[in-house]
């Protein structure tokens, strides 16, 4: 198989962790017979430096042109303690999801049985949990109309929703529940807001062409305790993009740490694959990022986008061969942990390779 993949970077330790998600991906065409070719393009802070835009024509170009886009994370400090910056990496972020129509957001939650002490959370609770959450994308408050008053004391972002896009990730939720265990919990606010209303009919209207699934709807605060209490309850989860930023990352929790957890974006064009953590400038340059969820989100794009499913497995098994050996980066390590088995970034990538 011949495909063309772009790599892009972006901000912070996304420019660490993806370097070990190419060389994954280069491995595994070594290993299976296939020919992965690359190029590389520039997002968040580091184009706003370069081009003064967050996302230049070029960069977006090269991602439509590709067959998969592995993506690193945006976000810098500077626009952090600056509230009322103009040109922000978060707006490259937006806008490449928005130009590439990228309205489902992938997150596998699946807790690795070696890293149960990791989480905050009782083991006999965590133990078997396995839940992929469906995040509307393009919609929500992040999309909808904002402005502030003039004196600067009054501000709104409106939530908004399209049956349209209700509809078309609820489809691809109730596609994934039936390969899965054909349930399904549909997470809104539709006992306050008029737009988790429209939300929760359209999700309603959509089931009857899925008889066999087992629809269960949760309020957005009921969600958030219940991930907490009873993991193992929740299978195939869809929400909208508010929700569903919050949510996946309090169920990074589940996994023990954000730098064990995957993401695809997709939409009916090129998906786009990135672990789930932000460019986490506090550890920048220390060579101590947990490379995990990057190369985990390649073990996604092999699958979701390329249909490599052999391959995609190898990725994950070797992770887990990883993990049952002993071996850690400090944000999964625990007070249990040898000194000589807590790795850095590349040293934990490396054994990652020699297991594929």
């Amino acid at each position: 198989m011949k495909k063309h993949i772009v790599i892009v970077p972006g901000d912070g330790i996304g420019q660490e962790v993806t370097v070990v998600g190419k060389k994954v991906l280069d491995k595994i065409a070594a290993k299976f017979g296939h020919e992965f070719t690359y190029d590389e393009a520039l997002i968040g802070h580091v184009a706003i430096e370069a081009t003064g835009n967050p996302l230049p024509d070029e960069s977006l170009e090269k991602m439509r042109n590709s067959d998969a886009v592995l993506f690193g994370a945006v976000g810098h400090p500077k626009y952090d303690n600056d509230p009322s910056a103009k040109v922000r990496p978060e707006q490259g972020l937006l806008k490449m999801r928005k130009e590439l129509g990228l309205y489902a957001n992938l997150r596998p939650i699946k807790l690795f049985d070696e890293l149960l002490s990791a989480s905050s959370i009782k083991p006999e609770i965590l133990k078997g949990a396995d839940i992929l959450f469906f995040r509307e994308l393009t919609g929500d408050v992040y999309f909808g109309e904002r402005a502030r008053s003039a004196d600067g004391n009054t501000a709104y972002d409106t939530m908004i929703y399209s049956k349209y896009e209700v509809e078309r990730i609820a489809r691809k939720a109730f596609d994934a529940a039936m390969t899965r265990g054909k349930k399904l919990m549909s997470v809104d606010k539709a006992n306050v807001l008029e737009s988790s209303r429209l939300w929760r009919e359209t999700i309603l209207e959509v089931a009857k062409d899925y008889p066999e699934v087992q629809l269960e709807h949760q309020f957005v605060d009921a969600a958030a305790m219940i991930l907490i209490k009873d993991p193992k309850r929740f299978d195939v989860v869809v929400t909208g993009n508010l929700f569903g930023d919050i949510l996946t990352d309090e169920a990074s929790q589940i996994a023990g740490s954000m730098g064990m957890l995957a993401s695809a974006s997709i939409g009916d064009g090129t998906g786009v694959y990135e672990p789930i953590h932000g460019s986490g400038h506090d550890i920048t340059g220390k060579g101590v990022a947990n490379p995990m969820a990057s190369v985990l989100s390649a073990a996604l794009l092999l699958d979701i986008s390329f249909g490599l499913k052999a391959e995609s497995e190898a990725v994950i098994n070797a992770v887990d061969q990883v993990l049952k050996a002993g071996f850690r980066t400090r944000d999964i390590a625990d007070a249990t942990t040898p000194a000589d088995k807590i790795l850095g970034t590349d040293a934990i990538g490396e054994e990652i390779l020699s297991r594929i």
